[in-house]
């Protein structure tokens, strides 16, 4: 199967790190004019530098997702460089530093601060992208949600299992509102993967103990890595899943 993104733009959100780096980079791999954003800028110009590295194309913006403004300006900016945006990654979340607490703990701060992130962001990315792909009767929108919007959050964080679900209705409700113009939205659930600084630090909290009974519970018995999240987000936005829109794909190892 041989993918190339040649002659294509992707926004890929949340590109500092992890997961949203490795996804910048597979698409730079591949031919695609990548565009990689997120809030910290150090960690993104990172990013931009190992995807040129692979003589891969990427520019790299800082751009907060809960501004719609900033999300709307990045946007523009991209059509009128590139002509239209034909692949969007909404990568950008996580728990903000937070950890689990009591449900009566929860300030209202805490609690829309999470959604902000994980599902306004992609509401208003998807929202700036649809005109562009509409027009051009073409688009690729994949988000990236979590396990814990589809079960229990191992963080017991309330905000994100509920901001991760949602983000999985929006993108069911966002694949029957955009297919008539050729436009597939997709959801990739990552299983537990050590690829930010969050999830290295819950993992180390387990103990040696607690880290091989968490690795016990998926089929494969290892951890995955940010490159396993990438490939999914590829096949998603390449020409083989043209009919394959409103999904959730869990990359898990096989979770039990």
């Amino acid at each position: 199967m041989n993918i190339d993104f040649t002659g294509k733009t992707a926004i890929v959100t949340g590109a500092a790190h992890g997961f949203g780096r490795a996804i910048s980079l597979a698409f730079a791999q591949r031919g695609a004019s990548v565009w990689a954003c997120d809030v910290l800028a150090d960690e993104l110009a990172e990013t931009m530098a190992l995807c040129e590295a692979t003589s891969g194309k990427c520019q790299a913006r800082v751009v907060d997702v809960r501004d719609r403004a900033a999300v709307f300006g990045l946007v523009d900016e991209v059509i009128a460089s590139d002509g239209c945006v034909q692949i969007l990654v909404n990568n950008a979340g996580g728990v903000l530093g937070q950890v689990g607490r009591p449900l009566e703990e929860i300030s209202e701060e805490d609690w829309n601060s999470i959604f902000e992130v994980n599902a306004r962001g992609a509401f208003y990315f998807s929202q700036a992208v649809a005109p562009s792909m509409k027009a051009a009767r073409f688009g690729r929108i994949i988000n990236i949600s979590s396990g814990a919007g589809l079960g229990v959050s191992l963080t017991g964080i309330q905000a994100y299992a509920a901001a991760k679900a949602a983000q999985i209705g929006l993108t069911r409700q966002l694949a029957h509102e955009l297919g008539e113009w050729q436009i597939t939205v997709n959801n990739i659930a990552p299983g537990f993967v050590l690829s930010n600084p969050n999830s290295i630090r819950q993992f180390e909290s387990y103990g040696e103990a607690g880290q091989r009974a968490l690795v016990n519970r998926f089929a494969m018995k290892r951890l995955g890595s940010a490159e396993d999240i990438a490939n999914g987000v590829v096949f998603f936005a390449s020409e083989y899943a043209g009919w394959i829109t409103g999904q959730v794909l869990p990359i898990d190892g096989g979770k039990l």
